[in-house]
């Protein structure tokens, strides 16, 4: 091929690769955002009712809509129900995360996997509004879809 016609593919392809790279891609200010969403499973998993509080908004809430149904709750109430001991071990996954952050608002929008005992139970998107309160980020409120078809996982 010649080489000034592989030249002028180079914009091409770059435009195509470009976005996909900066999509994976994580600034500080967007770790900061997804922090507390990291603290909040990381609370789930241990069945840590405080820690799954934590990094919320006092009086913030949930909105989990399964089946075209909105199951609503506080985060105080969630982290009542997923803190309880138990036997099985719970994991929440988001992957590919898309971050929108204005000053001291901010949204994640994210596709999720739900595991128990290391198996894909549900899946769906989460999606969380968060605010930056004396400069920390926390988790205002969370609606998700939850489904148990998940790509053959």
């Amino acid at each position: 091929m010649n080489p000034h016609r592989v030249c002028s593919l180079i914009p091409v392809v770059a435009a195509f690769l470009l976005p996909a790279a900066i999509s994976v891609a994580q600034t500080p200010s967007e770790q900061a955002v997804l922090a507390p969403i990291q603290a909040m499973f990381d609370g789930m998993a241990k069945r840590d009712a405080a820690a799954i509080a934590a990094p919320t908004l006092p009086g913030g809430t949930m909105v989990l809509m399964r089946d075209g149904k909105a199951a609503q709750m506080t985060f105080s109430d969630f982290a009542a129900r997923v803190g309880k001991p138990g036997t099985t071990k719970i994991e929440e996954r988001i992957h590919d995360p898309l971050i929108r952050i204005d000053n001291d608002l901010a949204v994640v929008w994210a596709p999720f996997d739900f595991l128990v005992d290391g198996k894909v139970d549900h899946c769906g998107t989460d999606l969380f509004n968060m605010v930056r309160v004396d400069g920390t980020w926390k988790i205002a409120s969370v609606a998700d879809t939850g489904t148990k078809i998940c790509g053959g996982k």
